[in-house]
């Protein structure tokens, strides 16, 4: 018998990895993703106008 008492802990799963994780809060909000997308590409669109109307020649 031994002394030794080891405590009831489920088995080890590894944890999530980041693109997993990432995508599940994608699908989890949706809309805020979508949002902060399109506001991007707004922005990266505008920021490439502008560089055009800067450096026309």
């Amino acid at each position: 018998m031994s002394t030794e008492s080891q405590p009831a802990t489920p088995p080890e799963q590894p944890a999530p990895g980041y693109v997993k994780l990432a995508m599940r809060n994608m699908v989890r909000k949706r809309g805020t993703s979508l949002k902060h997308f399109a506001l991007t590409f707004a922005l990266v669109i505008a920021l490439f106008v502008l560089l055009s109307v800067l450096f026309r020649g």
